[in-house]
Parts: C-alpha cells; structure tokens; sequence
C-alpha cells in the first residue's frame, strides 16, 4: 500500500497520539475519525469550552478563505 508524508501540528499530533490505541496505525485513526456518521456524543465533556470555542474559530476563518479563494 502506498504511503504520505503529510504535516501537521504538534496540537494535531497529541490530539491523534491520544485517540490511539497500541496496536493502532495513525492511519486507522484518522480513517475511524473521519466517518461522517460519527456519533460526537462521545466527545461531550472532553474539551473545555475555551477549546471549543478556538476549534469554532479556527472552523470559521478556514471556511472563510475557502470561500475567498473560490470567488
């Protein structure tokens, strides 16, 4: 199977390195954590509402240039 090499924040990393399992590849993570039917009420009570409202932001100004940048 062929491989990336993709960059990501040392926020990004910790974040996925906490969601792995041992015997789990990066990979396997970020696959299960992708599925759109996800339930997130398992993610209730995890974060603060101080890194909620951050993960908003940072959501609000990607969706921003996104649209910028399709003009």
């Amino acid at each position: 199977m062929p491989t990336r090499t993709i960059s990501i924040s040392e926020e990004a990393y910790q974040a996925l390195k906490e969601l792995k399992e041992d015997r789990d590849s990066f990979s396997s993570v970020i696959l299960k954590n992708l599925k759109r039917n996800q339930n997130l009420s398992r993610y209730i009570g995890k974060i603060t509402e101080e890194e909620a409202e951050e993960i908003k932001e940072s959501i609000r100004k990607s969706r921003k240039k996104s649209r910028e940048r399709y003009k």
